[in-house]
This record gives structure tokens, sequence and C-alpha cells, in this order.
């Protein structure tokens, strides 16, 4: 008995799920009680949740199984709610990447690696996602609120990120990550499916059954999952309804979640230069592979970019000055970009383009 004690309080054993495992070195100084009061208010406005907004922290604790009654805590607390949780779990970050191609490819124009809270997380990929993807705004004519259409269903987004961030398997040394590329978003998480759980199952009604039920409970409770197991079918319906190719799941080292992007962009800048062919009196033949390509290529980048100017797309391409402005007369002159603003503060965006005129 005492050999498996020192085992486990080393953790060269664990005898309980990561999530449920007590932290050896960790205490309640490390829990944030700001981090704690904003989950009961969202917890209470989602769920019902029956503690009071004042509730302390070892009460909320507690309530959740999340501490024990000699003061120590879960790996699922520091996870949820700790002040730096990186300091304990490294790879409990979620690396976001943007690739302008369909590979993993450099230049890589947005990389961000991301650490907090398993809510934090989540918000952040789920903003790098939807920040970086086409986006058509409506108008105030019935409410107030403005509707926002974006070109990925926003739910199977966060439904995604959710469950990579939720169902991971934290004794590993990966972590999450979430790359957009130019037709299609990945999600992968580390770890496997549960028992009993296969892929083709999650194209189906199949029961939850989370790895990490004490990490998952929380985030169920502060309205960000559901207990039902209907997440993945969910995703499906939502791509399909939006006319995207129906979502991919992959069990490989990791697991992997794939979202279809739209083709229309690429295949509107792909008709404009089969017509501008006699304009700019080039054989079609000799663009096809080359020419193209870069302009696919720039047009993606303007996208992603509203207001780039001109050096920036010099820069990006690698080309000289005269040929990025005989490409950017091409795209113009197909009605596909313009240029908004002063010689001084403008740039360049898509036409019809209503993103925000400044990114971060």
């Amino acid at each position: 008995a005492s050999l498996i004690r020192f085992l486990e309080e080393k953790e060269y054993l664990r005898l309980l799920p990561f999530d449920a495992t007590f932290h050896r070195t960790a205490t309640l100084n490390d829990i944030d009680d700001e981090k704690i009061s904003l989950f009961v208010q969202m917890a209470q406005k989602k769920r019902g949740f029956p503690l009071a907004a004042g509730a302390n922290t070892q009460t909320v604790l507690t309530h959740l199984d999340l501490l024990s009654e000699d003061g120590k805590i879960t790996n699922s607390a520091l996870l949820l709610f700790g002040k730096q949780p990186q300091r304990f779990f490294v790879s409990s970050e979620v690396k976001c990447a943007q690739f302008y191609g369909n590979g993993i490819i450099k230049p890589i124009p947005a990389y961000q690696v991301y650490r907090g809270t398993v809510f934090q997380l989540i918000d952040q990929a789920v903003d790098f996602v939807m920040s970086r993807i086409d986006a058509r705004v409506g108008t105030r004519e019935k409410s107030v609120q403005v509707d926002v259409d974006y070109e990925l269903p926003l739910d199977a987004v966060i439904e995604a990120i959710v469950n990579a961030v939720t169902h991971r398997d934290y004794t590993s040394n990966g972590s999450v990550q979430v790359m957009l590329f130019k037709n299609r978003l990945e999600i992968w998480n580390p770890g496997y499916l549960p028992f009993g759980l296969t892929v083709e199952r999650l194209l189906v009604p199949h029961p939850s059954i989370p790895p990490n039920p004490l990490l998952a409970n929380p985030i169920y409770l502060a309205g960000y999952i559901e207990r039902m197991g209907t997440g993945t079918g969910d995703i499906i319906s939502k791509c399909l309804d939006l006319g995207l190719k129906q979502p991919e799941f992959l069990q490989e080292e990791d697991f992997k979640v794939i979202l279809w992007r739209s083709e229309h962009d690429i295949k509107a800048i792909n008709e404009a230069i089969k017509t501008d062919n006699e304009a700019i009196n080039i054989d079609i033949d000799a663009i096809s592979a080359g020419v193209q390509k870069e302009l696919e290529d720039i047009y993606i980048h303007i996208k992603n970019n509203p207001l780039v100017k001109r050096v920036d797309i010099k820069i990006f391409t690698g080309k000289s000055k005269a040929t990025i402005e005989r490409y950017l007369k091409i795209l113009k002159d197909n009605n596909l970009i313009e240029y908004i603003g002063s010689l001084k503060t403008g740039g360049y965006r898509i036409i019809g383009d209503t993103h925000p005129t400044k990114r971060e």
C-alpha cells in the first residue's frame, strides 16, 4: 500500500482519471476567484445553477466535485479556473494557424498560441477562425441587432473547438491545433475516441461518453456543450444547411475534424481570369498554372487582410512592383477588388466585403 501511495504521489501511477486527479502542489491560491464568480453567473443564466452569485470559491469547487475535504484541488479545477493553467499543464495551450493554400506551407500569415482557462482557449480559438473567414453583414430593417452570416456556420465551429478542448487527452504532450486552409478548417486534438465510440457512430445519434467528465460538466453548465451526444450531428447538419460538403471525422494519431469551406470565391476568380483573357492579351494556357495561381493567392490575401497596402502585397508575393500593379489591375478590371481611402491610409479590399476596415 505504501508503494502504491508513493507511486501515485510521484505521478508514476494514476488510479483516477486525469481530470479527477488531485494536483500534488497546487493550492486554492492558484484558483482565480473572479473566474469562479463569472462561471457562476454564466451557469445560472444557462442552466439554472443552484448556487448564489456570491458563493465563495471553496463552495463552488466542492459543489462541482473539484475540491477534496482536505483542500486539494483537481487538475480540472486548474484547467477551468486557474490563474495560470499552463504553469501546471504546458501542453493545454491551443495553437491556431492560417495558411494561404491547402497545405502546411510557408508563409504563414497568422499564427497564435493561446493560453488561459479552457473557457478562454475556446473563445480565443473561435475568434481566430471567425475573424478570418468570409462574412456578410445584414441590415437593421427588422431589428436593432445586425445579423452576420459567416462562410462557415458559427455553431459548428464552436462545437468542434469545444469538443477538441474538452475531450482531448490531457496526459499527452500534444496540443489542440486549429488550422484554417484555403479550402477547409481542420481541428486536431490529442487522444482517441472513448471505448465504444467509432467514427461511424459519430455520424448518427450516439451516447455521450466524455473522457473528462469532471472537466466537461462545468463546460456544460456554462452552456458550451450538451449532454445528449448530438454535437457531431449538429456540426454535420449546420454545414449541410449552408450547402457545404459534409464534415469529416478522422481517428489517426490524433482525432481530427474537417469543415469544408465554400468554393464560391475561388470559382469566381477562375471564371473572371478566363473571361479577361483577351483583355490582358495572354494565352489562357500560359496563365492557367502560373499567373492564375498567383492571382488567387493575392485575392485570398486581400480577403483575409482588408485594406492591405500594395507594398504589403509585394512583400507577401515577392514579385516586382510592376508585376503587382499588373495583377491588381486584372483583379480590379474584373470587379473583384477595389481601392478604398486615400493614397496614404487606404488599401485594397474585396468588392462587397463587409468586414471591419481593420484587423487585429
